[in-house]
């Protein structure tokens, strides 16, 4: 690595990587299938180079270029297909680019999917060491660091179980927990977070931030815009095998939220043939609500035909906020009876709460279901769209808080010492 690259961890320059689409991998079961593919190597890379070939190539990727400083928590984000996961194949070397170059510094420990490089048939302790010395630790380091590795995964109880009757819960705790202890210099992270529970999410997140802080650089991909704007001081946004940009995490979130977006606050089925037929958001005067203001009045409608002879169809709603958090979640059971027949429509009808949701832009998905077949259908994530403005909004924006309620507040003055006497009531 030069003088001038000294402070980048990792230097990718023309990077690309095509594929065939359709094209089997070649399978050599004898001696003569080897030897016959060897010979003919040549001429089947000539008809590629040629053009004269009926084979659909495919770019994952196509000409990037970026650098990541030392130390740097970077998130790769992009829809699916984009090229993240294959650009996290290239950095830890399981497959090589078609063209370009990559520089990385110093060990690079990778967790691409759930349980890679463990063996099924091995005890948890026995992956332990096997992973480990795969990412360049030796006997004596990872037995000096097995407790923590344990303690961290919570899996003591089950350390000398093969890890084939693990869950994949257990699996990813497993290998984040060796991946992050064996001091790399690069850690590359592809999206098992979402496998983990709420409170695993949260001492990996921490994990990541403190091997971010010990100077450390960790590449991470996720689909969860939360995690990435809390866990990621820069972005890196991949759509179609390209950059579309690179910055500060704050800057290329937005980017990548509205490109393509339609704002829309109507769903419509496309043919008779699913349960649910219409979802809107409907201002006071029943017109189509496209933003509003904090203390707007807001209803969410829900059409739907019964399909089926239960008597017990349910609509449900939740919404999120544009980094994928949930707010809230509501069951049209909890407050309505209901008695359905089949083949007739019904539309299931709330109000949002006024003075709850702060500034910002939020996503409605609806489903229905009953008790006999659970659900039966449910609209696209973020088939909704609304926008809460600032109009006639008066509180502080800087309060913390995924929602804003009007809390209800009594004041009154005490008697002096009152305060300090112990209070009998109750």
């Amino acid at each position: 690595m030069s003088d001038q690259s000294i402070d980048q961890a990792i230097i990718a320059q023309g990077l690309g990587k095509e594929y065939i689409l359709g094209g089997a991998e070649q399978h050599h079961d004898t001696f003569r299938d080897l030897l016959r593919g060897m010979l003919t190597a040549p001429f089947r890379k000539f008809k590629k180079l040629s053009g004269n070939t009926d084979e659909n190539l495919f770019w994952a990727l196509k000409d990037i270029d970026f650098q990541i400083p030392v130390g740097q928590i970077t998130g790769v984000i992009g829809r699916n297909g984009a090229g993240k996961s294959t650009l996290l194949k290239i950095l830890s070397r399981i497959t090589t680019p078609t063209t370009g170059q990559v520089e990385i510094r110093g060990r690079v420990a990778s967790l691409l999917e759930v349980g890679s490089g463990f063996h099924p048939e091995l005890t948890g302790r026995e992956n332990i060491y096997m992973n480990a010395s795969i990412l360049g630790m030796n006997r004596k380091e990872v037995h000096k660091k097995l407790d923590d590795i344990v303690q961290f995964a919570e899996v003591e109880r089950f350390l000398d179980t093969p890890v084939k009757r693990y869950s994949s819960g257990m699996y990813v705790r497993l290998a984040f927990s060796v991946a992050a202890h064996v001091d790399p210099d690069v850690l590359l992270v592809d999206e098992v977070l979402a496998v983990g529970d709420a409170k695993f999410q949260q001492r990996c997140i921490g994990k990541l931030s403190e091997v971010g802080q010990q100077g450390r650089t960790v590449l991470f991909v996720s689909h969860n815009m939360g995690l990435i704007q809390e866990l990621c001081s820069h972005a890196l946004y991949l759509e179609d095998g390209v950059i579309k940009d690179y910055g500060l995490t704050a800057d290329v979130i937005p980017s990548y939220l509205n490109d393509g977006v339609e704002q829309k606050s109507q769903w419509l089925a496309s043919d008779n043939s699913g349960t649910l037929r219409r979802v809107r958001l409907l201002d006071q005067q029943g017109e189509l609500l496209y933003s509003a203001s904090y203390t707007s009045t807001i209803f969410a409608e829900i059409g739907f035909e019964a399909l089926r002879r239960d008597q017990d169809y349910m609509v449900t709603l939740r919404i999120t906020n544009e980094l994928g958090y949930d707010i809230l979640s509501s069951w049209d059971s909890d407050t309505t009876v209901r008695s359905t027949q089949q083949g007739k429509q019904y539309i299931a009808r709330c109000e949002l709460p006024t003075g709850l949701l702060r500034p910002g832009r939020y996503f409605l998905t609806a489903r229905v279901r009953n008790s006999e077949h659970g659900y039966l259908q449910n609209v696209e994530e973020k088939s909704v769209e609304f926008e809460i403005t600032n109009v006639n909004f008066a509180k502080n924006p800087q309060r913390l808080g995924l929602v804003m309620p009007d809390l209800q507040w009594e004041f009154s003055q005490l008697a002096d010492g009152s305060l300090n006497v112990e209070d009998k009531t109750g």
